[in-house]
């Protein structure tokens, strides 16, 4: 780690051994609890204010993560409450919502299950303070531990991010729903990842007097729509249909709006409160903010249609990214880190189906003549170059990859041709 410079201890009372810190001569270590009483009780540092910076950063869906500033006023408008996500209604003062909580049945007991430092985890925790609710907050995702800590903590609502979360749970409860006591349970919400239907089905059969929701949004946009799920319901040939949030839109390449019931496909935008750009990177920041006839846009790339209703189909970001478990993996960072193998001669990456992440990342590989590795050595290997989350979950050879003259790469082949090869593994 070249670049860190500090780190701070924090005594947890279990005299555990710190080990690691020799040779860090370039590294201040420094005790929290002793800085913390030498610090000096006047402030050095001016007044809050609506236009300090919260950075969230991204799943790297378009290659390496980047931090996303918000200012802290936008934030609040987007991702934490400002804007009722049901009625569109923007409030005046962020008190607003912590006096309308008092005012009616009381906080409520929240449990975000999302680790904190992915965005859909970090904001509704951040909302929750705000309604002064209590948070419920675990270490590691576990299905049967979570209901239990609904039973225990008395839940009222429960986030989630997609399949990768809703398929255990769900699974889970069907097998044990009779050992717990979930009337304290009024609301699943997910966000960040696609939440399929059939799983949907299978918690509200479950669970019928329980409130479904689907939301749908970005880092660089905060909240594009939301929807109650409705037992029975067709999907519109997209992961989520969604009631468009305040200053959501769908925009065609000319930034002119597209019409509903038009099945055109644009791409969701967003104006009015959103984020100042990408930290140190003016060039992208250019190009996912731009200015157009004096508006401001976020358009990090979610291709979307607009139902005859005004309904936002969400179809994706661009027809590669993989979207596993709520994460977004970019396909050339992975096949960037394959091909880096010695074996490896050439390769594509795309996600199949997969009824736990909601998509897997699939490899199609061409190896070298005379030459092999196993998945797991290719995920071995892998592992020194991305995110776990991004490693090949699975691995299909072929004799060539298919691609065009220019050596643009055949995706919609590789797709299938791994759907397919999975299939016949199963037969």
């Amino acid at each position: 780690l070249p670049l860190l410079k500090h780190i701070v201890i924090a005594e947890d009372g279990s005299g555990a051994a710190i080990d690691g810190l020799e040779g860090l001569d370039d590294v201040v270590v420094v005790d929290y609890q002793a800085a913390r009483d030498a610090q000096s009780p006047v402030r050095d540092f001016g007044a809050r204010s609506g236009d300090d910076i919260h950075m969230i950063y991204t799943g790297g869906t378009t290659g390496m993560p980047k931090g996303v500033m918000w200012r802290q006023e936008d934030i609040f408008y987007s991702l934490c409450g400002g804007i009722d996500a049901y009625t569109n209604e923007k409030v005046q003062r962020p008190e607003e919502l912590s006096e309308k909580c008092a005012a009616g049945a009381g906080p409520i007991v929240f449990f975000p299950i999302a680790p904190l430092m992915h965005g859909a985890g970090q904001v509704s925790t951040i909302r929750g303070f705000i309604h002064g609710d209590t948070t419920v907050l675990v270490r590691k995702f576990d299905a049967d531990e979570a209901w239990k800590l609904v039973d225990r903590e008395r839940v009222n609502v429960l986030g989630i991010t997609g399949d990768a979360m809703a398929r255990p749970l769900a699974d889970s409860l069907q097998e044990s729903i009779s050992n717990y006591d979930l009337t304290s349970l009024f609301s699943i919400g997910s966000s960040a990842a696609i939440f399929s239907q059939s799983i949907k089905e299978q918690i509200m059969a479950l669970l019928p007097n329980l409130l479904v929701v689907d939301s749908v949004g970005a880092t660089e946009t905060g909240m594009n729509g939301i929807k109650i799920a409705v037992p029975g319901e067709e999907t519109q040939g997209g992961p989520a249909t969604v009631k468009a949030s305040r200053d959501s839109i769908v925009i065609d390449d000319d930034y002119n709006e597209v019409v509903p019931g038009s099945g055109d496909v644009g791409r969701i935008a967003r104006t009015g409160n959103i984020p100042l750009g990408y930290y140190k990177d003016p060039e992208r920041t250019a190009l996912v903010f731009p200015v157009v006839n004096g508006r401001r846009y976020s358009v990090p790339g979610d291709f979307a249609k607009v139902e005859e209703d005004g309904q936002i189909t969400l179809l994706g970001r661009g027809s590669i990214m993989i979207n596993t478990g709520g994460e977004k993996v970019y396909p050339e960072e992975v096949e960037g880190a394959l091909k880096a193998h010695p074996a490896v001669f050439d390769c594509l990456v795309v996600g199949v189906p997969d009824q736990r992440w909601g998509e897997a990342v699939a490899a199609v590989v061409q190896f070298r003549p005379g030459t092999s590795a196993t998945l797991e050595e290719l995920a071995a290997h892998c592992r020194d170059h991305v995110a776990g989350y991004k490693i090949p979950k699975r691995l299909y050879l072929t004799d060539a990859i298919v691609r065009a003259p220019s050596g643009k790469p055949d995706y919609p082949w590789a797709k299938q041709f791994a759907i397919k090869a999975g299939e016949s593994e199963k037969a």
